[in-house]
């Protein structure tokens, strides 16, 4: 396969032939059978690599009766080798300060250090070696090949210049393809008013940012007197949160700029992240691009692969990085694959309807299992949805209760109490019919909540409080 060895070190002159539909065209639409027999060679590499390099994985797979030669399929892959997760890469941190004994690189060769905010513990810190971020610009400039981006065209990153991968990861990806880069950033107060007045100045062909974010652009811009179609974007690619493979929203975007909506992103920690990504002609769920990092998706419980067809969590393997490599990382997200014909011709198993979110984000209300995105789903449907909304879990008499305060536009607010009556019913047995649960909808006026130029939160439990409150009752008596 082209440039395929480990580490890789691909020639930053190459470039496909203009008019070429893939980066690699024997890589991305090769027989996967084919396909699958190279990957096991180079797990066979990155497992040897790790197991001599770094004590964290020698530990692990040493417990578990695991030796790299012991690989003699894919079978013996995700039969043998242990599931890590984000804990045990914060253990390992905190034992072997500040990279974890899973750093195959000496700390004098890590070129940039990014990580996680740390807002929910301990934060991880990325080392990402000088080849790895060169393997990480190729990697996704060749996905943004795919997703119709050409050297000379104008890529407007609008998204936090901090921690955050993400925003990263799309300059490297647009610096390396040859375009010409608009790292804008995000968060900054007024800064959405002033991406509106930039992109219509700039007239860009590709947009990087949150699902969130631009709708929040596309309201603000309007509200500012542009029309967000006139900004001429051709291609607007998502990551940080579930959205832009959610048919609402995508829909919303898609109608609101007259762009191509491609969603893209896995987790910081498997950067490139745009490892699972849609393409120009599949730009309706996403390709899972095996050759640059290995995709499982299995059982939450039992953590073995699921035919498929079936839903399970990714378990990604990187094949390609060399300094933090990630060796079957769970993900603690929802997703359903198949191995469908794509329609842009690759041959990579795919997650038609992306990533729903993340398990943790599930909540059991009377029973019932809720995902946050199939409430946006239902929500982005409707015309006069007005872009924002919170989803509210209390408990009444011992029994859960599931609310939704829903905004509304102005015009349906101006149209009357009839109006927001109807859609507050019609909302109602919309949901009760997919989450199969009743929700008490509460319609209220535009601009109720606030926006974000980073990924929205928008689930409120307060059953928490009801149970501190029953825990404190107990104790006292």
């Amino acid at each position: 396969m082209e440039e395929w060895s480990f580490p890789p070190s691909y020639n930053r002159d190459y470039f496909p032939a203009a008019g070429s539909r893939y980066w690699f065209p024997k890589r991305e639409t090769m027989p996967p059978a084919e396909r699958e027999q190279a990957i096991l060679e180079r797990l066979k590499q990155v497992t040897r690599y790790a197991y001599e390099k770094a004590p964290f994985y020698r530990r692990i797979w040493d417990q578990a009766g695991f030796h790299p030669d012991h690989l003699k399929s894919l079978e013996d892959f995700e039969e043998k080798v242990p599931v890590i997760a984000k804990t045990d890469l914060r253990e390992a941190q905190a034992r072997a300060p500040v990279f974890g004994d899973y750093l195959c690189i000496p700390e004098s060769e890590i070129f940039h250090v990014h990580g996680t905010s740390g807002t929910t513990g301990r934060p991880t810190a990325f080392g990402i070696g000088r080849q790895d971020w060169e393997t990480i610009a190729n990697n996704h400039a060749r996905i943004m090949w795919g997703m119709g981006l050409r050297p000379g065209d104008t890529v407007f990153v609008g998204a936090i210049f901090s921690l955050y991968m993400g925003s990263w990861g799309a300059l490297s990806g647009a610096e390396r393809l040859g375009c010409r880069c608009f790292p804008f950033g995000a968060g900054a107060g007024g800064m959405t008013a002033r991406a509106a007045m930039w992109l219509d100045s700039v007239k860009p062909k590709g947009f990087y940012g949150t699902p969130s974010f631009a709708l929040h652009l596309a309201e603000i811009a309007r509200a500012e007197g542009f029309d967000p179609r006139s900004f001429g974007l051709k291609v607007m690619f998502f990551s940080g949160e579930p959205g832009a493979s959610i048919a609402g929203v995508r829909d919303r975007i898609r109608a609101a700029y007259g762009a191509k909506v491609i969603d893209c992103g896995s987790m910081a920690e498997m950067t490139p992240f745009m490892n699972v990504s849609g393409s120009w002609e599949s730009d309706e769920g996403m390709l899972c691009w095996q050759d640059i990092v290995y995709t499982e998706v299995c059982d939450p419980k039992t953590l073995r692969r699921v035919p498929y067809g079936q839903r399970g969590t990714p378990v990604y393997t990187h094949l390609e990085r060399s300094s933090q490599p990630m060796i079957r990382l769970l993900s603690g997200d929802l997703t359903l694959w198949t191995d469908d014909a794509a329609p842009c011709g690759r041959s990579y198993p795919r997650l038609p309807q992306g990533i729903f979110g993340r398990i943790d984000d599930m909540i059991t209300i009377r029973g019932e299992n809720v995902y946050p995105s199939e409430i946006d789903a239902v929500l982005n449907q409707f015309p006069d949805y007005g872009g924002e909304h919170r989803i509210i879990i209390t408990r009444e008499r011992s029994m859960d209760e599931l609310g939704v305060r829903v905004e509304a536009t102005e015009e349906l607010i101006e149209r009357g109490a009839d109006a927001v009556k109807a859609m507050r019913e019609d909302c109602a047995q919309r949901l009760q019919k997919v989450l199969g649960l009743r929700a008490v909808v509460e319609i209220v006026p535009p601009d109720t909540f606030p926006r974000t130029d980073f990924k929205a939160r928008r689930v409120i439990d307060d059953r928490e409080v009801f149970r501190q409150m029953s825990e404190t009752l107990r104790t006292s008596a």
